[in-house]
């Protein structure tokens, strides 16, 4: 028997042991500044003082400070108030009357008796075929469809209820179905997930000819007087409306200009690193700060906060399809049907707290790798980009990105919420998938050697990032606390200065307001 060590060909060791360096690399930095922030922790203050709250009515309550830390000044300070006041939104927000009719009914047992018919004439009334690969495809297309069907009777809803509930219990259990899918692949070769794929469609299988934007550059090419403008024509593909339509979806999903647009340049810049990888990412500077990040990511966005304009002043008042007396009204409920059931604005105050900064970081981060993730699939399991797969999976990704970014957001905002959403669960758990099967089906494409030029850029960046991060909420956070913890002296202060001329007043004695106002020593 062979050993499995001596059998390794020089460069998979080699690979191996660079993977196991960089790997060790990586956790050591992560120690690094998990010690880092720990020791800068403790130089924040410590306040176990008492809080007064002085009224007009020159009442004077005193609140006492619990020096165990649950009520300390810092923590109130540190403490990031919600955005929206989820208990109104449950309550008093949105106005319907209840009204349920036939569709809104679960009808499990219905679903139940269906599908037994269906088995029932599979197993005694169909006739058996001896193709097995016929047998194959249709016994896990059936093991598909029921869990569908179970998924979409049982499982519980979602935070979305338009149009129906158990379309968003459905895009819950495709996810399910994807990630399952691209679970299956990550243990097949990249030759044997390509012909797995001719399955699907017999056109599959084929290498790509990847199309570069880069090259000729001028916006007006004068040594092609019949059509000088022809590299702006030969850079109209099916991504420009994508991308418009694309970022109109996401500051919908988003809901934060901000963000949006902290994105659209950070991919804008992540083309011009990996361009050496991908022949798509190679365009022209026009093409990527005039077409892209200014006219279709810039018009989609704007659009997009329009929309969320519209959605936010739209008043939500639902009633039954058949408690409305005439046609156009039962029109116009139909059509609103397909819209939002109740609105919640995103602010999502990344500078509000540390936790609040590394969590919307970590959103910007596994966003950039999910569209990362679009070019690369599609480049390792050769899937042109107009094809039905690449469109479903979009379609999947919204659907999905939606419900879990309305569950992240309520994640941080709401109090109430402890537990991380199922959906944002799979959502993650797909990213992270993607990028391993691109990691295992192409290394050597995204190993390439970054150019030397953008190394020194991501350095600088990163860093940038870092120290900032550090000052913003440690150093001056912590003279913030102090300036605020020097208030509270001057407030405590008054109120003993409050307190003597109340007994002063009781007593008779004159002079009161100028000794209620002057500063103590």
């Amino acid at each position: 028997m062979t050993n499995f060590p001596l059998a390794l060909s020089q460069s998979m060791r080699n690979t191996a042991v660079q993977s196991c360096c960089f790997i060790c690399f990586v956790t050591a930095i992560f120690f690094l500044i998990f010690h880092v922030i720990n020791a800068l922790r403790k130089l924040k203050f410590v306040a176990t003082k008492k809080v007064s709250d002085v009224k007009v009515s020159g009442m004077v309550q005193e609140k006492e400070i619990n020096s165990n830390g649950k009520h300390s000044i810092c923590d109130n300070l540190q403490r990031v108030s919600t955005v929206h006041d989820w208990e109104s939104y449950k309550v008093k927000d949105v106005f319907d009357d209840g009204t349920m009719t036939f569709f809104w009914q679960a009808h499990t047992l219905t679903v139940l008796f269906l599908l037994t018919c269906v088995l029932v004439y599979v197993t005694f009334f169909e006739e058996s075929s001896t193709d097995i690969e016929y047998n194959v495809k249709r016994g896990i297309v059936a093991c598909i469809l029921v869990f569908l069907l179970l998924g979409v009777t049982q499982i519980p809803d979602g935070p979305f209820r338009r149009p129906h509930p158990a379309l968003w219990r459905f895009v819950f259990c495709i996810s399910i179905v994807y990630e399952l899918f691209l679970i299956f692949i990550l243990f097949q070769t990249a030759d044997d997930a390509r012909q797995l794929l001719k399955h699907v469609d017999k056109n599959l299988g084929k290498p790509l000819s990847e199309k570069k934007y880069g090259g000729n550059c001028l916006l007006y090419d004068s040594s092609h007087p019949s059509d000088p403008f022809h590299n702006i024509w030969d850079k109209m593909d099916i991504f420009v409306p994508t991308h418009f339509f694309g970022w109109w979806i996401k500051t919908l999903m988003l809901r934060d200009w901000w963000i949006c647009t902290v994105m659209s340049i950070m991919f804008e810049i992540l083309e011009y690193t990996l361009e050496h990888q991908l022949p798509n990412f190679s365009e022209c500077w026009w093409d990527h700060w005039l077409m892209d990040a200014l006219i279709c990511n810039g018009l989609g966005i704007y659009l997009g906060m329009i929309t969320l304009k519209y959605l936010s002043m739209k008043p939500y008042h639902w009633r039954g399809l058949w408690l409305i007396p005439t046609y156009k009204g039962k029109l116009q409920r139909i059509a609103a049907q397909f819209g939002p059931h109740s609105w919640i604005q995103f602010d999502w105050k990344p500078t509000s707290s540390l936790t609040r900064w590394l969590c919307v970081l970590g959103l910007i981060f596994m966003s950039l790798l999910l569209e990362l993730n679009t070019f690369y699939l599609k480049f390792v399991l050769w899937l042109e980009p107009p094809h039905l797969l690449n469109i479903l999976r979009l379609v999947l990704m919204v659907f999905a990105g939606a419900v879990s970014v309305r569950e992240y957001f309520q994640l941080l905002d709401d109090p109430n919420c402890k537990t991380f959403g199922r959906q944002s669960w799979v959502m993650v758990a797909i990213v992270i998938t993607e990028f391993l099967v691109i990691a295992k089906f192409d290394y050597n494409t995204i190993t390439k050697p970054l150019p030397t030029h953008i190394i020194y850029f991501w350095i600088f960046a990163l860093c940038s990032l870092f120290i900032w991060t550090v000052w913003k909420f440690f150093f001056n956070h912590k003279f913030s606390i102090g300036k605020k913890l020097e208030d509270y002296s001057e407030l405590n202060d008054y109120k003993d200065v409050l307190n003597q001329d109340i007994m002063l007043k009781e007593n008779g004695s004159p002079n009161l307001h100028y000794r209620a106002f002057q500063k103590t020593p």
